[in-house]
C-alpha cells in the first residue's frame, strides 16, 4: 500500500516561521573535520525550499551513540561549518537541542536563516520518546519538517513523538523521495527483478529476504549471509562465519524460493583465509565444495563475480544491501566493488543502500550510475521487510 506523505506543499505559509527540521547529519569526522558530506548534500532541497520561503530554520540531528551524555567527540558544531560551506550561508549554533540556548538561536534567525541544534542524543529523552523532551523541542516551533529517513525505523522523540505534537507537520523532499522509491520496489517494479543482498549475518536481514523472496525473480547472496545459506544447502564451510540456529530458516528460504520459481545464485567459489587477523592475510581460492576446514570464506571468488554479473545483465530492477565480503579489510573487498561494477552497468533501475554497499559503488566508479542511492541502510531494509517506519508513519496523511 502506497503511503500518502504530508508535504512541504501542504505547510501553511512559512514566512518568518520557526520550522524545526530533522535532518540526518550522522556523519564521519576525523580530527573535527567531515570526511563525507554525502549526508548533508542530500538534505539540502529540502533546506533551501524552506529557506527561499521564509522560514527560519532549527535543525536537529544526532550524531553516534553518546548514550543520553553530552560528549564533545559527538558535537555537531564541526558539522555547522561544513553545512554552511554547502549552503553557501552562514549557520547558527546552539549549545543544546533544548532550552534557552536552543530558544536564543531560533529568534536570532532571520527569515530564511538557518541554524543548527546540539546532538538530541546528549538528552536520554531522544531514544526513549520522552513526553517531557518531546514537550521541550515542541516549544521550538509550531511546525515541524521530518527529513531524516536514515532513522525513520526508530520511535524516537524527533521522528515520531514530536511530529504529533506539533501544530503542523511534513515529510520533507528527501523523506519523500526515499519512501516513493522504495515502495516501487514493492509495489509494481520492472522485472526481472533482481535482489543482491550481503553482509555478515542472516539474522538482520532475514525479515527482508523473505518478504522479497515474494516479489523478486532473481537472487544472488554474498558476504556471512551466503555462508548460512550455503551451510542449509549441505556444504562444509569450514571455520567460516555460519549462524547454527539460522540454517533451518534459510532452508526455508531456499525452498520457498524454489516454490517461486526464484533464480537463486549462491557463491560458487570463495576466497578463504586460515588467519583474518595475519597483515597482510594469507589468502586463497577455492570451490565452495573444497573449503578447507582451517579455512574461513571471506569474499566471493572470481568465477562468482563472473556469475552475478552475468545474472543481471538481463533484469530491470535492482536492490542491493550489504558487502560480499570482508569489505573493510582488503583485498577482501575486490567482490564487492565487482558487484558494484556489475549493478551499475547492468542498465538497469538500481536501488542501493547501506554504508558499505555505498562505498563499494564509490570505490568502483559507478556511484552515478546508481539510480537511487538510500541514505538509510537500516531503514530501506525495514520497508522492504513490510515493517512499519515510525517516523514515516508520523507524517502520514490521516495521522
Amino acid at each position: 500500500m502506497t503511503t500518502r506523505l504530508r508535504t512541504l506543499d501542504d505547510l501553511p505559509s512559512l514566512s518568518d516561521q520557526a520550522v524545526l527540521v530533522r535532518v540526518d547529519f550522522n556523519v564521519p569526522m576525523q580530527g573535527g573535520t567531515v570526511t563525507d558530506r554525502t549526508r548533508i548534500i542530500e538534505a539540502l532541497p529540502t533546506l533551501r525550499e524552506l529557506s527561499e520561503k521564509g522560514a527560519r530554520l532549527a535543525l536537529a540531528s544526532h550524531r553516534g551513540r553518546p548514550k543520553g551524555e553530552r560528549r564533545p567527540d559527538f558535537s555537531l558544531a564541526p558539522v555547522a561549518g561544513a553545512l554552511a560551506d554547502e549552503l553557501g550561508t552562514s549557520v547558527a549554533f546552539a549549545e543544546d537541542c533544548i532550552g534557552d540556548p536552543a530558544r536564543q538561536m531560533i529568534d536570532g534567525l532571520e527569515p530564511g536563516g538557518v541554524g543548527l541544534l546540539e546532538n538530541v542524543r546528549f538528552h536520554a529523552g531522544e531514544q526513549a520518546n520522552d513526553a517531557d523532551f518531546v514537550n521541550e523541542l515542541a516549544k521550538l516551533a509550531d511546525i515541524f519538517v521530518g527529513d531524516a529517513f536514515g532513522t525513520a525505523h526508530r520511535a524516537h522523540a524527533t521522528t515520531a513523538g514530536l511530529p504529533q505534537r506539533v501544530a503542523h507537520s511534513a515529510a520533507g523532499r528527501l523523506m519523500e523521495r526515499e519512501i516513493e522509491t522504495l515502495e516501487g520496489l514493492l509495489e509494481g517494479p520492472k522485472t526481472p527483478y533482481a535482489g543482491i543482498l550481503g553482509g555478515a549475518k542472516i539474522s538482520g536481514k532475514i525479515d527482508t529476504l523473505s518478504n522479497l523472496v515474494e516479489i523478486i525473480d532473481v537472487l544472488l547472496v554474498g558476504g556471512g549471509m551466503a555462508n548460512t545459506l550455503l551451510s542449509a544447502a549441505g556444504y562444509e564451510m569450514g571455520r567460516s562465519l555460519v549462524e547454527d540456529d539460522k540454517i533451518e530458516l534459510a532452508s526455508r528460504v531456499l525452498e520457498r524460493c524454489k516454490q517461486r520459481g526464484v533464480s537463486v545464485h549462491l557463491p560458487t567459489d570463495v576466497v578463504v583465509t586460515p588467519d583474518l587477523g595475519s597483515d597482510p592475510p594469507e589468502s586463497s581460492v577455492c570451490l565452495v565444495s573444497e573449503i578447507p576446514r582451517d579455512a574461513a570464506a571471506v569474499d566471493i571468488g572470481p568465477k562468482t563475480q563472473t556469475e552475478f554479473r552475468q545474472a543481471l545483465q538481463s533484469v530491470e530492477t535492482v536492490f542491493w544491501n550489504g558487502p560480499m565480503g570482508v569489505f573493510e579489510k582488503p583485498p577482501f573487498d575486490e567482490g564487492s566493488r565487482a558487484v558494484a561494477s556489475a549493478v551499475g552497468h547492468a542498465g538497469a533501475f538500481s536501488v542501493i543502500g547501506g554504508g558499505e554497499t555505498v562505498a563499494a559503488a564509490n570505490q568502483a566508479g559507478v556511484l552515478s550510475e546508481i539510480s537511487h542511492v538510500s541514505t538509510g541502510g537500516g531503514a530501506s531494509l525495514a520497508l522492504l521487510a513490510g515493517k512499519p517506519l515510525p517516523g514515516v508513519e508520523a507524517l502520514a496523511e490521516g495521522d
